[in-house]
C-alpha cells in the first residue's frame, strides 16, 4: 500500500494495483492532474471533503469510475452533475481492493446546527495493510486496521477526543488528516499532542508534502 496526503482530508491510495482518492475537497491541494483513478470516496458533503467546482471536472477527465458516498451526498453530486452509489452498509469491491464503509453520522458541531450523514471507508485487499479513514466522526467502530487516518483539527473536536481516539483504534501506523484550518505553529501543537497523549503502540507519520509512503504488513 502507498499512502500520499494530498491536503486537509484527501488522501490517495494505491493498493492491490487500484488507486482510490478519497475526500478531494476544496482543502486539499492539486488532484486535477490524477490518472489512472478505480474509485473516488467521498465521506460527507462538506466542502472541505467535496470541492464543487474541481471534483466535476476531475470526474470529467477520469472518464467512468465507480463513486461511493454517504447517502445525503448522493443529491448534491447529482446536482453536479455526478452519479454516485451512497453506501448501503454492504462491503463494495474494486479489483481485489475491498471497502467497507463505517459509520452513519458526522460528529455534532454545534447543537444549532444539523448533523449530516458521515460514511467512512475501511480499505482492505489480501495481503495489504488496512486504512480507515473516518471522515469527520470518531464514533465508528473500524475493528482492526494497520493504518488510521486521523483528524488533528476541526470545529466539532477537542484535543483530547483526538488522542482518545487514537488510544481506542491503537493501529499501528497513524496519519494526520483534517489539518486545513492551521498553521505551522498550531499544527505543530496538534502533533505534539497526538504523539505524546495518543496511543503508545502507534506511530504517526506526517505525510503532509511528502512523497507517497509505502506502508508494508
Amino acid at each position: 500500500m502507498r499512502i500520499t496526503h494530498l491536503g486537509h482530508a484527501c488522501l490517495l491510495v494505491e493498493t492491490a494495483d487500484r488507486r482510490i482518492l478519497i475526500d478531494p475537497g476544496a482543502f486539499a491541494g492539486d488532484f486535477l492532474g490524477l490518472r489512472d483513478l478505480d474509485a473516488i470516496l467521498v465521506t460527507h458533503q462538506h466542502p472541505d471533503h467535496l470541492d464543487p467546482v474541481r471534483l466535476p471536472e476531475l470526474v470529467r477527465a477520469v472518464g467512468d469510475v465507480p463513486l461511493w458516498c454517504d447517502p445525503q451526498t448522493v443529491s448534491v453530486l447529482s446536482g453536479l452533475g455526478i452519479e454516485a452509489t451512497a453506501h448501503d452498509g454492504q462491503v463494495v469491491s474494486v479489483g481485489e481492493v475491498e471497502i467497507r464503509p463505517v459509520g452513519k453520522m458526522h460528529a455534532l458541531i454545534h447543537d444549532e446546527i444539523p448533523r449530516i450523514t458521515n460514511v467512512g471507508v475501511r480499505v482492505s485487499a489480501p495481503g495489504e495493510p488496512t486504512l480507515f479513514h473516518p471522515g469527520d466522526a470518531l464514533d465508528a467502530e473500524p475493528g482492526e486496521v494497520d493504518v488510521l487516518a486521523f483528524p488533528l483539527n476541526a470545529p466539532w473536536q477537542r484535543s483530547r477526543e483526538m488522542t482518545a481516539f487514537l488510544r481506542r483504534i491503537g493501529a499501528p501506523h497513524a496519519v494526520p488528516i483534517h489539518d486545513g484550518l492551521l498553521n505551522t505553529t498550531g499544527r505543530n501543537l496538534y502533533l505534539r499532542q497526538a504523539g505524546d497523549l495518543g496511543s503508545p503502540d502507534t506511530d504517526i507519520h506526517d505525510l503532509a508534502g511528502q512523497d507517497p509512503w509505502r506502508v508494508e504488513l
